[in-house]
């Protein structure tokens, strides 16, 4: 079907006049509370690691520490990606109220689940990524890289998938919400939440190679989360977001190449 400016903007003013506590919990307090808890953690951990990043103090990562770190990066990916998704959970709900349908809460929050639910799957293998990292000395209990080399490699990964036809094929999917929704309408609660699973693997598919940035510069580097953030916020809502990654992936490249020359 035909996708119109006027469509969205129809089923935008629809879902913020009559969804607000539903898209003010989603797109508002669900992360601000992830944020409430990575930005202090974040700052505590280049200081004195005595408040909320202090049990990272350890050199024994058993199973409670290693479920705090999941729920970090769980946590982390939460305040990062879920406002990311606020065009598709708008325009939902706002067709969903534009057709008169009596579950619009439940199935919009079925939708932002499967979404998290992808993003939660990447937070442990990203887990699982940094204690691989860590156990063989590529990654510093600062979380950090220990060498100028193991930056350039993750600079260059990065980089190159930026430019790749994955990346633009997701980017794609992810900037265009309401085409994504139209041709794969969800009639029912279950596929409302499979349609949110469908995004949230498109957008994983789209910033999983960004979010290596964060093995990088710091896992727990304020400085690097919050660009990260601001940078996926470009690529999926401005007008040359699909230009911007592909500068951003050569940029990435020459970063790569200066550090591997250091």
């Amino acid at each position: 079907m035909p996708i119109r400016g006027t469509d969205r903007r129809t089923f935008v003013e629809t879902a913020l006049k009559h969804e607000r506590v539903v898209l003010a919990t989603l797109i508002v307090i669900i992360p601000l509370l992830c944020w409430a808890w990575v930005g202090p953690m974040a700052r505590d951990m280049y200081g004195a690691m005595e408040g909320p990043s202090a049990w990272m103090m350890t050199a024994d990562w058993d199973v409670p520490h290693v479920v705090l770190l999941f729920a970090m990066w769980a946590a982390m990916m939460t305040a990062m990606m879920l406002p990311s998704a606020s065009p598709l959970v708008l325009l939902y709900a706002g067709a969903l109220r534009a057709k008169g349908d009596a579950s619009v809460a439940g199935k919009t929050y079925a939708l932002a689940g499967g979404y998290l639910i992808v993003w939660v799957l990447f937070s442990a293998a990203a887990t699982l990524l940094q204690r691989v990292l860590a156990s063989v000395a590529i990654l510093t209990p600062m979380m950090e890289p220990a060498s100028p080399l193991a930056t350039a490699a993750l600079l260059a990964v990065a980089g190159v998938y930026q430019l790749t036809p994955a990346k633009r094929a997701c980017l794609r999917a992810c900037r265009s919400p309401l085409s994504f929704l139209m041709q794969r309408w969800p009639g029912r609660t279950s596929a409302a939440f499979r349609l949110g699973v469908r995004h949230g693997a498109y957008c994983v598919g789209c910033c999983w190679a960004l979010m290596l940035l964060l093995f990088a510069g710091g896992v727990m580097n304020l400085a690097v989360i919050v660009a990260l953030t601001v940078w996926v916020l470009i690529e999926k809502w401005l007008p040359f977001g699909d230009k911007a990654a592909r500068v951003c992936g050569v940029l990435l490249l020459a970063l790569a190449g200066w550090m591997a020359a250091r």
